[in-house]
């Protein structure tokens, strides 16, 4: 089962009390069910997820609870669920947790690792036709090398694109992610051990190409802020510096919202030993006034 990040700092920041409260990113559940608890049958929460298979864990953990809506949808798609159950604004506040869930990653078919050999897909809804299938045979060499160089932000990434544009050329489609893998691991120098697998940036760049992950954060962050009552909160928690450095500059400049966080909030050490996926977490609030 996922093991929510950060959870009892997002619900300390959310601050909840008797209003409508939205998870946009509910994954199985893990902080939805302590709002809903939180909640103690007042007020509503509303969650959304682009994986079914998420959402189908989460619709089994939270079905005793009256006051929870669930969507299989994309937090884009927030203002017309609001408009479709009657709701103007959001009079609690708003949880998003961007982090892939290990579900992704423990599901081998799903590709998001290149730790195990799988077909080449990355989508978090599965119902999208882009697949990391599409950006890896079908890119162009310099538009694959802007994206891992600034989604990855992989020094390499020019000599990868090459190599890969090559490979496929030679070799046919590059299906797997134990081919992309090694396709990575021959654009860095021999015999140097490194802190993390050669790999790591490059997938990265690829699973946020393929869910659209950065767009989404700023399409989402333009219309958010019109969407909460005065007083209600926003919490995002994200797993790297590309993420927390579009939610640190839209809090700031935003001119209804008050920070909260003067510094990202990070994991405990014990949190990290018990979850070593949360390493990277940073957590930031902001309050509408």
């Amino acid at each position: 089962m996922h093991k929510p990040v950060l959870l009892k700092e997002a619900l300390d920041f959310l601050n909840v009390r008797d209003g409508i409260y939205v998870d946009c990113t509910v994954g199985t559940g893990g902080h939805s069910i302590e709002i809903l608890k939180a909640l103690n049958g007042k007020g509503m929460l509303i969650g959304l997820d682009r994986d079914e298979s998420a959402l189908e864990i989460a619709r089994e953990r939270l079905k005793e609870y009256k006051n929870c809506y669930l969507f299989h949808s994309n937090y884009l798609d927030l203002k017309t669920i609001l408009k479709k159950q009657n709701i103007n604004s959001i009079t609690g506040g708003v949880l998003m947790d961007l982090g892939s869930s290990s579900l992704h990653f423990d599901d081998l078919s799903r590709g998001f690792s290149f730790k195990n050999n799988a077909p080449l897909d990355m989508r978090m809804d599965r119902s999208q036709t882009l697949t990391a299938f599409e950006v890896i045979n079908k890119y162009k060499e310099s538009t694959l090398a802007d994206i891992i160089y600034n989604y990855g932000e992989e020094r390499h990434s020019r000599k990868i694109a090459r190599l890969i544009v090559e490979k496929r050329a030679k070799n046919g489609p590059i299906k797997t992610t134990n081919e992309l893998s090694d396709i990575i691991i021959k654009c860095y120098p021999k015999g140097i051990r490194f802190k993390i697998h050669p790999a790591t940036r490059t997938f990265q760049a690829i699973r946020i190409e393929v869910n659209k992950e950065l767009e989404n954060i700023n399409e989402f962050m333009c219309f958010i802020p019109e969407l909460l009552s005065t007083g209600s909160r926003l919490t995002v928690i994200s797993f790297h510096s590309l993420e927390d450095r579009i939610i640190k500059n839209c809090f700031k400049n935003a001119s209804t919202l008050k920070v909260l966080t003067k510094k990202p909030v990070t994991p405990s050490e014990e949190e990290i030993l018990y979850n070593p996926r949360a390493r990277s977490a940073k957590l930031r609030a902001t309050e509408r006034i």
